[in-house]
């Protein structure tokens, strides 16, 4: 049995900044758009995965930052929950680990609105045994405190756990910080890398 930890966006959900502004925005160029809206989660919509900031705040500072209208600010931000759609491959690895009899947990940054729409959409609660959203701790990855807290709350050793992330730096940290970890590109490679660990038949 293993510790598996997975997180939420390009991982379980829809993500990729870059494709969607170029659905939502197709005026501007996407790559520059994304790098600018999104800051690599370092900036503005940072502090809103932390929960340090409101919606209103996030689309205000980004809006004054970048002199984008505030308007098709807020169309992205409302534009979000539709693009986090299930991904069904990853979905359909969840239930095989489960099956399995391995422990499932998340660890996700995550403003909490948008927590809240996953937890009414979907069942989160039936997949994981437990997780974290980095909006409603005040953390986010890939830091050390969030890791802690994910850790104090699965209530497990950190070298037991296995953390399924799309992002290098928050692989990176979790592997400094003594867990497991794999980056993810996609749910067949995901699988073929947890079949190589012996997880999966």
């Amino acid at each position: 049995m293993a510790n598996i930890v997975f997180d939420f966006g390009g991982v379980l959900f829809r993500w990729h900044p870059p494709t969607f502004l170029a659905r939502v925005w197709p005026h501007r160029e996407p790559n520059e758009a994304a790098a600018q809206f999104f800051q690599n989660y370092s900036g503005d919509w940072g502090a809103f995965d932390q929960g340090l900031i409101d919606e209103p705040s996030v689309v205000q500072r980004i809006s004054a930052r970048t002199g984008w209208p505030r308007d098709e600010v807020q169309q992205v931000v409302d534009a979000v929950p539709e693009e986090l759609q299930l991904q069904l491959g990853t979905a359909a690895l969840i239930e095989d680990l489960k099956r399995a009899g391995h422990r499932l947990f998340f660890l996700s940054n995550m403003p909490e609105p948008l927590a809240d729409h996953l937890e009414h959409l979907h069942p989160l609660d039936q997949w994981f045994e437990n997780g974290v959203f980095s909006g409603r701790v005040k953390h986010c990855k890939p830091s050390a405190r969030v890791f802690e807290l994910a850790v104090e709350r699965f209530g497990v050793p950190a070298e037991s756990l296995l953390l399924l992330d799309d992002h290098p730096a928050n692989i990176e940290a979790a592997k400094s910080f003594g867990w497991q970890a794999e980056l993810f590109t996609d749910a067949a490679a995901a699988r073929t890398a947890l079949q190589a660990r012996g997880l999966l038949l």
